[in-house]
């Protein structure tokens, strides 16, 4: 069968529509199993990753006060503190939850509840999105496949888990909400809408900038290969992206700050490209329509010039990695030692394990996705899922955090396949060995976790299973340089500190979002690059010898000083430098401007009271 966009269908032969109580059942299950894995051994309501206690805190500033356009951390860093570069538009549902269930419970228990219901809600709309593609792309055995995958993707990520309260649970549907408008070859409404979600997800976080950029080309290049058959869908998205990423910057970026450009979040930067490319494009679309092939080409490569000689003017340091300005010393000592940072080599060199979780699906899409572009397949689709998987995983190969998209991204290109190998036998009766085996196979190939739990099997034998899956028990964790959890971290541990009147505490940045969490102090460094004077600051102190390390301390005005040996940056520090004065700490040499005081017997953290240099004897 063969649709009036060209967009072959070979296992399907009348349109299928989802129904809704199918999404409820996956869903359903999804979240029962999701529940019954983590809950019963759960030992904190937030989750594990730094920047779920980090977002806990933004949104219980935001409660008690602090203004929807003050993202400023007043207790992290040096003074006046560290601005933030996440969004309101994630704070505020969770703050409304947060209220809605305190109606019922106490604080902390309507926390409790807001942190588990949060994540798991998010579940139903990407399997809403992904059945649906299934089902537009491939009929009723597609819609299953992708639901099936989509709900083992959601089982087996971090993103989805009770606690888990990052953006990232977010900007997932959104990416595959772009994916399947622009691959269903469907009306101007769907395009309009994925232009909103377009302009969403830059408003939410730029991790995905890069997949919302290739999303914007496949509209354009589409526009300019049919012309006046796209007209309306793609007025409908550049409409809706250019009004859209207007209406959130001036919603979310105070008036004072429009004309600031930063890399890392919605500013003057990512709206002005993004709305001027919009309105262009919507000109090109409304008044040349009509044009040549060769004409609207020539003018899409015109606009493409435009908005690169414009991003050079505007933005030149947002055409690279935004991390590229950090401190060389912050890359060799904490950059570096990030788990969802590192680039494929990196991978490759520490934790050949971990490769095929990270990089065998998408890869695998990739190539269908190809071949069957070159069979002339259901070209509309498989060619946006090929540019839209290649981006994502060519982030993946930089940092091993694009591999949430990628394998996201990867679901309907490999479901498409195993759909019509499933069709292939049992409609065509094709029930040779060879076409079961190949169908066994593609439903095993495009689950991430399997790769990863075959290549720990491989390389270091069943018994590390248990012990390296998930990856991130083992090694520092998460999107912004957030470290593992080694025990001084707990309310318990950190009682005492709490007890303290309040003071700049000088700890192990990976120690940060939990001081600002369990306490009423300030902290000095948190794992966010752009706390970057704390981290180097608090980096310093580890580092240098007493003289220079008490110079370090008086100048941040640092009242307190948390030592935890068993932190990997203090580990990491003490090996960089065995006579800096976390070394000293360790071997149980206390400089005569730290005074201990009394440990406590539930905490592995020893705290020292700074002496002011002026009171140094």
């Amino acid at each position: 069968m063969r649709s009036a966009d060209d967009n072959t269908t070979l296992s399907v032969r009348t349109p299928f529509r989802m129904s809704p109580f199918v999404v409820l059942f996956y869903g359903c299950v999804t979240i029962l199993v999701i529940a019954a894995m983590t809950l019963p051994h759960s030992r904190d309501y937030v989750g594990s990753d730094n920047d779920d206690v980090m977002r806990l805190v933004e949104v219980r500033d935001f409660l008690t006060g602090q203004g929807w356009f003050d993202l400023m951390q007043y207790r992290l860093g040096l003074e006046p503190g560290t601005l933030m570069h996440w969004s309101r538009l994630i704070d505020l549902p969770i703050a409304a939850l947060i209220r809605l269930f305190g109606l019922w419970l106490p604080p902390l228990k309507a926390e409790a509840m807001a942190l588990t219901v949060w994540p798991l809600m998010t579940t139903l709309p990407v399997l809403a999105i992904m059945g649906s593609t299934g089902a537009r792309l491939g009929g009723r055995a597609a819609m299953h496949i992708a639901l099936g995958l989509t709900a083992l993707y959601l089982i087996t990520s971090n993103k989805f888990l009770p606690g888990a309260i990052d953006h990232d649970n977010v900007q997932v549907p959104l990416m595959a909400f772009l994916a399947l408008a622009l691959s269903s070859g469907e009306g101007w409404r769907i395009y309009a809408w994925a232009g909103f979600a377009a302009a969403l997800a830059l408003a939410i976080g730029a991790e995905t900038t890069p997949i919302v950029a290739v999303a914007c080309a496949i509209v354009a290049l589409q526009w300019g290969w049919s012309g006046v058959a796209m007209r309306g869908r793609v007025l409908g998205f550049s409409l809706s992206l250019a009004l859209c990423v207007t209406g959130f910057f001036v919603a979310t970026v105070p008036p004072a700050r429009y004309g600031v450009v930063t890399c890392d979040n919605l500013s003057f930067g990512f709206y002005s490209l993004s709305a001027m490319g919009g309105g262009l494009l919507f000109a090109l679309a409304l008044f040349a329509s009509r044009s040549l092939r060769i004409i609207r080409l020539a003018l899409l490569s015109a606009l493409a010039a435009t908005i690169f000689i414009t991003a050079h003017e505007i933005a030149p340091q947002c055409l690279g990695n935004p991390l590229a300005n950090l401190d060389p010393m912050l890359v060799t000592l904490w950059l570096d030692h990030i788990n969802e940072a590192r680039s494929f080599l990196m991978v490759a060199k520490t934790s050949p394990d971990e490769l095929g979780g990270y990089y065998a699906v998408g890869l695998l899409a990739i190539l269908v996705s190809a071949i069957r572009l070159l069979r002339r397949d259901r070209p509309i689709a498989h060619l946006t899922y090929l540019l839209l998987v290649g981006v994502s995983y060519a982030i993946t190969v930089i940092q091993v955090r694009g591999s949430t998209f990628s394998n996201l991204l990867a679901i309907p290109p490999l479901a498409l396949l195993a759909a019509d190998l499933r069709h292939a036998i049992t409609h065509q009766k094709r029930s040779s060995p060879s076409y079961n085996l190949a169908y066994a196979l593609t439903l095993l190939a495009s689950v991430p976790a399997l790769w990863s739990v075959c290549s720990v099997l491989l390389i270091d034998g069943p018994s590390s299973v248990a012990e390296r899956l998930p990856s991130d028990k083992t090694l520092p964790t998460g999107s912004h340089g957030k470290t593992a959890r080694h025990g001084c971290d707990t309310q318990a541990d950190l009682q005492e500190l709490a007890d303290l009147p309040a003071t700049t505490v000088s700890a192990p940045s990976g120690l940060g979002t939990a001081i600002l969490r369990f306490t009423h102090h300030r902290v000095l460094a948190a794992p966010y690059h752009r706390d970057q004077a704390g981290l180097l600051t608090q980096l310093h102190i580890g580092l240098a010898t007493p003289k220079d390390a008490h110079a370090f301390l008086a100048g941040a005005k640092v009242g307190i000083l948390a030592f935890c040996a068993n932190d990997l940056e203090t580990k990491l520090l003490m090996r960089t430098k065995p006579d800096g004065l976390y070394a000293m700490l360790d071997k149980g040499d206390v400089p005569d401007f730290l005074t201990p005081l009394p440990p406590s017997p539930q905490s592995g953290l020893i705290l020292y009271r700074v002496q002011p240099e002026t009171e140094k004897p």
